[in-house]
C-alpha cells in the first residue's frame, strides 16, 4: 500500500463580500480535490491544539501524527536542521526574518520577498557588524533563515525558549514597538539590525526599483533541539517529504523522512507544482509513505490577495493532484488525504487555530456521501477529528 498526503498550506479561509460569500475554496475550480471527496470519507480536523500558536510546524505536527502538545520544539531548531546548523544543549534557535519596517509600522513581513543572494550579502554585513560567540546568523532562502544565540546555561536557554515572539506576519501594519520580545537584549538586537540595515547598498537600489527595502531583522520561532521518534519507529513505513520550506524539510530530516529537493520549487505563487508531483512518484517506487506541501495558497492569504489564492488553489488542484492521481492509479494500491494545515483567510492575513476540511480516498474506502470538497462541505462529512494527531492513524489504518 502507498501512501500520500497532500498539503495545500493555508488553503482554507473564510466567506468573502467579495466571492458573493464563498471562500475562496469555494469559489476555485478543483474538480481533482473534489473526486477525492466524492469517492472517499470527508471532515474536519483540529490541527492546532487549543492554546497553541496557529503555526505551521504546530499543525504540520498534528498533520504527520505527532502531539504538538508533546513535541513542539519551536520552529526555528527544524529549520535550522534542514540547514545542517548543529545546536548545543544551551543553544536556541531563532527563525528571522528580513522585514520592511516603515514609520515604526511591520510593512511587510517578507521584505518583498527578498531574493536569496541579496539576503546572503546582508546577513554577511549582519554578521560583521552584529555577530558574536552568543550570537551567530545564517543565510536561508529568501526572507528566511536562521540566528542562533548561545546561552549561558541551559537555564537561561530554557527561559529564552519560552518567550513570547510574534511572528511578524501576525503584525501586519502594526506598530512594531508593541511587539518586541519581552527581553531587552532581543529587542535591542532587532533595534540594532535597523541601524545596521537602513543604509545599506541593496535598500538603496531596492528603494530605487520601488521595491520593499529589508531594512531589520525581526526574531520569532525560537526553540531547542526537539527530541521524537522517527516516523519509522512510530508508524511503521519509509517515506519522503516535498517541499520548498526550510521548517517542513528540517521536520523531515528529524523524523528520518527522505527530503526532496525539486529545482524551481520557491515556496511562492511561482513553485514548481510539476516537479513537486513527479518527485512524488519517484518517492513512491520505493518508498511507503510521500507528504507533499505547497506554500502558495498561504503566501497568498498573507498578502490578502483573492485572485492569487484562487489561482494557488486551482494551480495545486491541476498541476499537482491531478499528476499525482494520474502516476498511482491503476499502478499501486494507494490512499490519498488532501488537506491543509491550518486557515489563512484573506481578511485577516494571518493564520487562524479554526479546523481544516480532509479528504480520505483510496483502496477500500467508501465514500460518505459529500461531493466536494469545501469548509462547508467537510463540516457535513463523517469525521470530526478534535485531535488532529490522531488522524494519522485513523488514515493509515482505515479500510
Amino acid at each position: 500500500m502507498k501512501y500520500i498526503i497532500l498539503v495545500p498550506d493555508g488553503m482554507a479561509g473564510e466567506p468573502l463580500d467579495e466571492l458573493a460569500g464563498r471562500t475562496c475554496l469555494e469559489a476555485a475550480d478543483k474538480p481533482n480535490m473534489d473526486r477525492i471527496a466524492r469517492s472517499g470519507i470527508v471532515g474536519m480536523t483540529w490541527n492546532v491544539p487549543e492554546k497553541m500558536t496557529p503555526a505551521s510546524d504546530v499543525a504540520t505536527l498534528s498533520i504527520l501524527g505527532y502531539d504538538p502538545a508533546k513535541y513542539y520544539c519551536g520552529r526555528g531548531p527544524l529549520e535550522a536542521a534542514n540547514m545542517g546548523i548543529e545546536l548545543g544543549p544551551s543553544s536556541v534557535a531563532f527563525r528571522f526574518n528580513w522585514v520592511t519596517s516603515d514609520g515604526g509600522v511591520m510593512a511587510d513581513y517578507s521584505a518583498g520577498h527578498i531574493s536569496t543572494g541579496e539576503g546572503m550579502v546582508l546577513a554577511e554585513r549582519l554578521s560583521k557588524e552584529l555577530g558574536s560567540d552568543r550570537f551567530k546568523f545564517y543565510p536561508g532562502f529568501s526572507y528566511r533563515n536562521i540566528m542562533v544565540m548561545n546561552c549561558k546555561n541551559k537555564e537561561e536557554a530554557s527561559k529564552i525558549s519560552k518567550l513570547r515572539c510574534y511572528p511578524p506576519h501576525d503584525i501586519m501594519d502594526r506598530p512594531i514597538d508593541k511587539h518586541f520580545p519581552d527581553n531587552q537584549e532581543l529587542s535591542g538586537l532587532i533595534k540594532q539590525s535597523g541601524e545596521v540595515l537602513k543604509n545599506h547598498e541593496i535598500n538603496k537600489v531596492r528603494i530605487d526599483l520601488g521595491q520593499n527595502p529589508a531594512n531589520m531583522i525581526w526574531l520569532w520561532g525560537q526553540g531547542r533541539t526537539p527530541d521524537m521518534p522517527k516516523f519509522k519507529d512510530a508508524y511503521g513505513l519509509t517515506g519522503g517529504i516535498i517541499s520548498a520550506v526550510d521548517l517542513i524539510k528540517g521536520m523531515g530530516k528529524i523524523l528520518g523522512l527522505s527530503v526532496i529537493d525539486v529545482p524551481g520549487a520557491t515556496g511562492y505563487y511561482d513553485t514548481n507544482y510539476e516537479g513537486k508531483a513527479d518527485a512524488a512518484l519517484e518517492v513512491l517506487k520505493d518508498k511507503d509513505f510521500v507528504f507533499v506541501h505547497v506554500e502558495a495558497p498561504d503566501e497568498a492569504g498573507h498578502n490578502g490577495d483573492i485572485r492569487a489564492k484562487i489561482t494557488a488553489i486551482e494551480n495545486f488542484d491541476s498541476r499537482l493532484v491531478a499528476r499525482i492521481m494520474k502516476g498511482v492509479s491503476g499502478r499501486y494500491p494507494y490512499k490519498v488525504m488532501v488537506l491543509p494545515d491550518h486557515p489563512t483567510p484573506i481578511k485577516r492575513r494571518t493564520h487562524t487555530a479554526d479546523p481544516v476540511p480532509f479528504a480520505i480516498a483510496g483502496e477500500g474506502i467508501q465514500p460518505d456521501g459529500v461531493s466536494v470538497f469545501t469548509e462547508a462541505a467537510a463540516k457535513a462529512g463523517s469525521i470530526d477529528e478534535k485531535n488532529g494527531y490522531k488522524l494519522m492513524k485513523f488514515f493509515l489504518n482505515t479500510k
